[in-house]
């Protein structure tokens, strides 16, 4: 059993799963980013050699979480496939995985700089951005302080704590009272550093990480002045 976070934005209770996926109880809302479909392939035809899987672990992690969540609506942040022609080198299974579960839902496929338009003969909508009960879904972080509280991918942010004599690295969400940045849900997906200024810069007054564990979310300051990991607490309590 898996605990997820919970964090507040705009009033609203969102959950933060282990496995990357924010989640609103109250809209029936599952959110993932930076998927990156199809990225093994790409490799591929550029000549480097990985295993062909990433995109059936991704998508076989992504419905794992709709039977747990049950969501009425799925969104998609971005860049869901590494690149605009990657839904046509999907195989068969997985491009048959895919339409299972984007079939029967709401699903929003959010523009990302990778995929600019949603895969073809897929159920869903492609959109630019999406807004809900007053929080704005998006692909690219906007201002420093947005408009509105704010759900963005794209940075595939990660964060490093000192554990034991050594030290971890794991994916992590960045939050702060207006702003959530997923982490990439994509299997083949890298990662920078919460401490980056790309990140940092977005929360100039501070936020917290919440780093990913197997089975819970471990939450600690962030800051780009504080030392990496130096206030890391216990697993945050389950949902």
């Amino acid at each position: 059993m898996t605990h997820a976070a919970i964090w507040h934005l705009a009033g609203h209770r969102l959950l933060l799963d282990p496995a990357g996926a924010l989640i609103w109880p109250d809209r029936r809302l599952l959110a993932v980013a930076d998927l990156h479909l199809e990225k093994g392939s790409a490799a591929a035809c550029a000549g480097h050699l990985v295993p062909p899987l990433d995109t059936q672990a991704s998508l076989r992690r992504l419905w794992a979480l709709l039977r747990l969540y049950r969501p009425a609506t799925l969104i998609l942040l971005g860049d869901s496939f590494h690149d605009r022609l990657g839904h046509g080198r999907m195989l068969a299974a997985d491009a048959a995985l895919l339409a299972r579960i984007t079939s029967g839902l709401r699903t929003l496929w959010v523009q990302g700089n990778h995929d600019p338009d949603p895969p073809s003969r897929m159920p869903g909508i492609g959109v630019p951005h999406h807004t809900e009960a007053g929080l704005v879904f998006r692909h690219l972080p906007g201002a420093t302080t947005p408009d509105a509280p704010e759900i963005c991918g794209h940075l595939h942010p990660k964060a490093t704590i000192a554990l034991r004599g050594t030290s971890v690295t794991r994916p992590c969400f960045v939050v702060d009272a207006r702003r959530i940045v997923l982490p990439a849900f994509g299997t083949y997906t890298g990662g920078l550093d919460a401490n980056d200024p790309a990140i940092a810069s977005l929360f100039p007054r501070g936020g917290r990480v919440m780093l990913l564990g197997e089975k819970s979310v471990f939450s600690f300051a962030f800051s780009a002045r504080r030392q990496r990991g130096s206030e890391l607490t216990r697993p945050l309590p389950a949902a």
